[in-house]
């Protein structure tokens, strides 16, 4: 199937079969010319709020069949897709990275790692007992591929994994999202890695965190806007986060999150390790010899009509 992609490396673009030709475009000002693109691979950036260049150019590709991103959420492209182009997402691409992320957010907060950074900065020594990750009942909201490499990770730790999505699957023992409540008073750890939606804007909130016992810890991995910063700054350390997304994010100088006792921050990292890149311009290579020679794409969400 012939024709011109665009693709954000420069290695897909050397090993892309001959019936292609293929372009690179990394992101900024979109390229003149954009005729022609029949495949188009969004470039690669971790945060998904909001609309820029690299999603407004989609309108300017009349001739364009595909769209390919390597972020396995893709909610926000949705309302910028003619009928008739195919959607594939990067599902899978970031599942070790992001479980190895969020592990470490756990270990980090129930070590108290972060403190003894500090104290090593400031050449203090200060021993004091700290809290475990074995015997702990973690809940994961949103458990799809990413929450199952979590829970991998999770178990030889010696913990309990809750799990719960959007419905529930009792054949393997996912809750749906209405029982959130009634599990909330018995976990000690709770993982949100959903999409944004809608539905999970706001998912977890003032309620929520009044469920939760004293010094219980939330990660959120999904997208800033699912957990209520407004609620979580009101815990005063009642409840700790461990956050890799904000709202608002960039988390800009001087936000009251940057201080909020209890939080630890990182700056949206959990999807983009170096295992990650490797990983999806593999992917890649293998998506283009697929489109290229007419076969069935993989990761589709939304067939082109």
């Amino acid at each position: 199937m012939p024709g011109r992609a665009l693709v954000q490396w420069e290695e897909n673009r050397r090993n892309a079969p001959a019936p292609l030709t293929v372009d690179v475009y990394t992101g900024g000002p979109a390229p003149e010319g954009l005729d022609g693109v029949v495949f188009y691979q969004v470039p690669y950036a971790p945060s998904t709020q909001g609309v820029d260049e690299r999603l407004d150019m989609i309108a300017r590709m009349p001739d364009l069949e595909v769209v390919q991103l390597v972020s396995a959420g893709y909610e926000h492209v949705l309302p910028l897709l003619p009928e008739h182009v195919t959607l594939c997402n990067g599902r899978g691409l970031h599942d070790a990275s992001a479980a190895e992320h969020t592990l470490g957010l756990i270990l980090a907060a129930q070590r108290d790692l972060p403190r003894w950074a500090v104290d090593q900065r400031e050449h203090r020594w200060a021993p004091a007992p700290s809290r475990s990750l074995a015997d702990q009942r973690v809940m994961i909201v949103g458990y799809g591929s990413i929450g199952k490499a979590i829970e991998d990770r999770l178990l030889p730790f010696e913990t309990e994994v809750v799990r719960v999505a959007n419905r529930a699957r009792p054949e393997e023992g996912v809750h749906g999202v209405g029982e959130l409540h009634a599990l909330l008073p018995e976990v000690d750890v709770v993982v949100l890695i959903t999409p944004l939606t809608e539905r999970t804007r706001g998912l977890f909130g003032a309620r929520e965190f009044a469920l939760l016992r004293d010094d219980a810890l939330v990660v959120n991995v999904a997208r800033g806007p699912v957990l209520d910063t407004g609620a979580l700054l009101a815990q005063n350390g009642r409840v700790r986060a461990a956050l890799d997304v904000t709202d608002p994010e960039p988390l800009p100088v001087g936000h009251p999150l940057w201080d909020a006792p209890g939080v630890f921050v990182t700056p949206h990292v959990a999807g983009g390790s170096v295992t990650f890149y490797r990983r999806a311009r593999a992917f890649m290579d293998a998506q283009l010899a697929r489109w290229a020679a007419g076969e069935v794409l993989e990761n589709v969400v939304r067939p082109g009509r």
